[in-house]
């Protein structure tokens, strides 16, 4: 529990509780029984809510030890609840969070925050802040991607990076997105409107970063799918010419090759020079012809 230095009103931080500890808090500060349920529930997608005049917030916070292959909302982020009262800030969560004591070492300590409402927009800020650095993180990935695609000499796959990749970053977007009606909702609070304004500014160039990093994947992405096509069709290009250089070839050998008695060819002197000839002929003329079209 973080009291504040006026002592007027409370900070009560709540880690990984049971459902009886929470429904005595709910008792102690009149929480609404729906929503100490919320609290219990990870799934919970970013909310806002007004119940027995408290305000109720749910955000989600990146989780910067997330497994390298984490593409879903719940293995990429953390739920973190908000209660908000003009006495108290009730914040719950089943896993560590660091926005918590860095928080209360910058403004709880120093007092530097005076109201409830302050606390509250420093929490909402801080989980908007926890995306900034996988912003750069997935900038600097695509950057990598960028340069396997169009630079690497020799093909190579890229899909499944590729995926995880474009899944986090639309996975951020639409947390941010979804995060949006907290900020709406928190201007009907009477809280300091220079705060909101920095909240809202931070709320923009989030969306605004994670927008470019979605429509770069998708870009990326397509590229890639268009570059691999581009290879196979260059691949299969070459085999063709190659089928269509040995077709007549073949076609003469199968009929010297059929072996009746009778084949007036067979005792011509010069024929199996002459036919040698032709098949050379042949693939000249089928050659120039190639690269009279531009095929070669």
């Amino acid at each position: 529990m973080y009291t504040a230095p006026n002592q007027s009103w409370e900070w009560i931080d709540v880690e990984n509780p049971s459902a009886e500890e929470l429904q005595d808090l709910g008792q102690k500060y009149g929480l609404h029984p729906s929503s100490v349920r919320d609290c219990l529930q990870p799934e919970h997608l970013p909310k806002y809510e007004i119940a027995n005049n408290i305000v109720f917030i749910i955000t989600r916070i990146y989780d910067a030890k997330a497994h390298i292959e984490a593409d879903t909302i719940q293995e990429l982020t953390n739920k973190l609840s908000i209660f908000y009262h003009e006495k108290f800030i009730i914040t719950v969560h089943r896993f560590p969070v660091d926005l918590i004591p860095e928080i209360v070492e910058k403004y709880i300590d120093t007092g530097l925050i005076k109201t409830p409402g302050s606390l509250l927009t420093r929490i909402v800020r801080s989980a908007l802040r926890t995306f900034d650095d996988p912003a750069v993180k997935l900038a600097d990935d695509l950057d990598y991607y960028e340069t396997k695609t169009f630079l690497q000499a020799k093909p190579v796959s890229l899909t499944k990076g590729l995926y995880h990749l474009k899944r986090k970053v639309a996975v951020s977007k639409r947390v941010l997105k979804l995060s949006e009606v907290i900020l709406v909702n928190m201007h009907l609070q009477k809280l300091s409107s220079t705060e909101l304004q920095d909240l809202k500014d931070l709320y923009v160039h989030m969306t605004t970063l994670f927008d470019e990093l979605n429509d770069s994947a998708n870009h990326l992405v397509n590229t890639y799918i268009s570059l691999s096509s581009q290879r196979t069709n260059e691949v299969m290009r070459v085999l063709t010419i190659f089928s269509v250089f040995f077709m007549p070839l073949t076609f003469i050998v199968g009929i010297y090759g059929m072996n009746f008695r009778f084949m007036p060819e067979l005792n011509v002197w010069y024929g199996y020079p002459l036919v040698l000839f032709m098949m050379l002929l042949i693939t000249a003329v089928i050659y120039v012809w190639f690269r009279r079209k531009g095929w070669l």
